[in-house]
């Protein structure tokens, strides 16, 4: 389970940044992933408020986004998005390909008073 030391990590920066703007609450934190973090959103928001219990961010509400893979086939250039967990060009058929989108873990938003 992955989640929970994303949880901590990500809860790091949501504190420092609550403590730079000086908030005294976070409301709400609003977080992307992209699909190839494989993240399970409910064990992520667990994972999250067990973090921050006892903080400025205790009972913030966490909104996730999840961003789907895009990528780009090395031998024709084509950018696509898989389809049913093809990971094969859908031009030219090679696997020979690069994650251009979908690998993304970061804090879009804070949300406080």
């Amino acid at each position: 389970m992955h989640e929970i030391r994303i949880a901590e990590d990500l809860s790091a920066i949501v504190l420092e940044a609550a403590e730079r703007e000086q908030l005294s609450k976070v409301t709400q934190v609003n977080i992307e992933f992209g699909q190839m973090v494989q993240i399970v959103p409910d064990i992520f928001r667990f994972a999250f408020a067990e973090a921050v219990r006892n903080s400025v961010a205790e009972g913030a509400c966490v909104n996730i986004e999840i961003i789907p893979v895009r990528m780009r086939c090395i031998e024709c250039g084509k950018d696509f998005r898989p389809v049913n967990d093809s990971f094969a060009c859908d031009a030219c058929g090679s696997s020979d390909l690069e994650i251009i989108e979908g690998k993304e873990l970061f804090v879009k938003s804070i949300e406080g008073e």
